[in-house]
């Protein structure tokens, strides 16, 4: 995964870059709330949405068996394929938000469903940097600082990506109600 990019000017600006995108990403995601294009219909998205955080989940609990074993190449093409799953599910999530209304939950577990919801908005929002800064630090050959942030980020995204299924799992009954 090591790169060419080495100059601190570089790393700086690279830098920049994951904090832009920390900051643009979720802005944009809620601002799309607010945005409503007629006449298009991704109502059929949230399954495979949900299905691509299954594998997501799948990817990273392979990617870190994969690294346990050092098997490291294996390790890094885990990792990417989950960064292109997670940019995926990032792209489907928005489509069928801009078609569609959010979908009241209409079961019994109301607490346990907004606990579980709210945790996942909240930590799908922090992820972002953590992930992209742990790739960063891979990707530039620190492998010191890789492994220290992937304490953090790893968990987390896990948490992500499992919450995102069982989130869909409790509120699928309610779809087109």
């Amino acid at each position: 995964m090591q790169s060419k990019v080495k100059t601190p000017a570089q790393i700086k600006s690279f830098k920049k870059i994951i904090v832009a995108l920390s900051i643009v990403i979720p802005l944009a995601v809620a601002l799309l709330f607010e945005i409503k294009v007629e006449g298009l219909d991704f109502s059929f998205l949230p399954p495979i949405y949900a299905t691509i955080n299954g594998i997501t989940a799948v990817l990273l609990v392979s990617a870190l068996i994969a690294v346990k074993y050092k098997k490291i190449t294996l390790h890094q093409n885990l990792m990417k394929t989950a960064l292109l799953c997670s940019l995926l599910f990032l792209v489907l999530y928005v489509l069928y938000h801009i078609s569609s209304d959010s979908t009241p939950y209409g079961g019994e577990s109301t607490t346990l469903y907004y606990t579980i919801l709210i945790s996942h908005i909240i930590l799908s929002v922090g992820v972002v940097p953590l992930v992209l800064f742990t790739y960063f630090f891979a990707w530039q050959g620190d492998y010191l600082k890789h492994k220290k942030w992937t304490r953090f980020s790893f968990p987390i995204w896990l948490y992500v990506a499992v919450t995102g299924v069982i989130v869909y799992i409790m509120i699928a009954p309610y779809y087109g109600d």
